[in-house]
């Protein structure tokens, strides 16, 4: 279960939401919606938001300026990890990736598993570190959404979670700790 030192202060992390669809626009758009309001009611700060189309070069385009923008910690992206024709976050986002994030997918799954069984084959959730931010790609349905940010990424987010998180090995922590 989660630990959380609560000696040590919090520090936000800023997240960029990305929702891979052909089909959804802002108002409709309830997988990205989820995903802010539980980024902000955990005390971080929605960066930047945007809803693409399933196609790899646009997708791609969006996730490499993130990672370009100093003030982008991590990329979460929805939708477009399964298996349908147009289904191609995986495909656009793993390039990017020097380090693959496997754990991620092995727990997402074992999560998903208790709650809708074999059908978590279904899904190519992943995660991988490039230049320093870190990159999540969910499922499109707001439950998968919940499930991976209450069950893994809320924690691993949080600087005060024990024995380990993402944002000990983030750049900006570093620069935090050192007063800048």
């Amino acid at each position: 279960m989660a630990k959380l030192d609560e000696s040590l202060p919090f520090i936000p992390v800023r997240i960029a939401v990305l929702t891979v669809s052909d089909t959804r626009a802002p108002e409709d758009d309830k997988s990205g919606a989820t995903l802010a309001e539980l980024i902000r009611s955990a005390g971080h700060e929605v960066a930047a938001k945007a809803i693409v189309k399933d196609d790899v070069p646009v997708i791609r385009a969006q996730v490499q300026a993130w990672i370009a923008d100093a003030s982008v910690d991590v990329v979460i992206t929805t939708g477009g990890t399964g298996f349908t024709g147009r289904d191609v976050t995986p495909e656009a986002v793993k390039p990017l990736f020097e380090k693959e994030v496997d754990g991620f997918s092995i727990v997402f799954h074992m999560i998903s598993f208790a709650k809708i069984a074999t059908s978590t084959i279904q899904s190519r959730a992943c995660a991988g570190v490039a230049q320093g931010t870190y990159i999540f790609c969910l499922p499109g349905s707001p439950g998968a959404c919940r499930d991976a940010w209450n069950e893994i990424l809320k924690w691993q987010l949080d600087n005060r979670h024990r024995p380990c998180n993402f944002v000990e090995i983030m750049p900006r922590l570093e620069e935090h700790r050192r007063g800048k």
